[in-house]
């Protein structure tokens, strides 16, 4: 599946989240990493969503870029 991962700027390096799947996060110090940290943070997402034998969720989010005058 091909998820979402909004990825943020911070002080100390770059967060990230999904927001097709509540509570997955991950840090990391570099895109790179944290791209890395989040396939590894869904795997386990999803893995322990089968485990508790609860619904995966279909990706639904999207994400687009719009102009303004500032």
């Amino acid at each position: 599946m091909r998820y979402l991962i909004v990825i943020e700027k911070t002080e100390t390096g770059y967060s990230a989240y999904s927001p097709d799947l509540p509570g997955c996060v991950a840090t990391g110090q570099t895109r790179q990493e944290i791209e890395q940290n989040m396939r590894e943070a869904i795997a386990f997402h999803l893995e322990g969503l089968k485990a508790e034998n609860l619904e995966i969720p279909s990706p639904q989010a999207s994400s687009t870029y719009i102009t303004v005058s500032a």
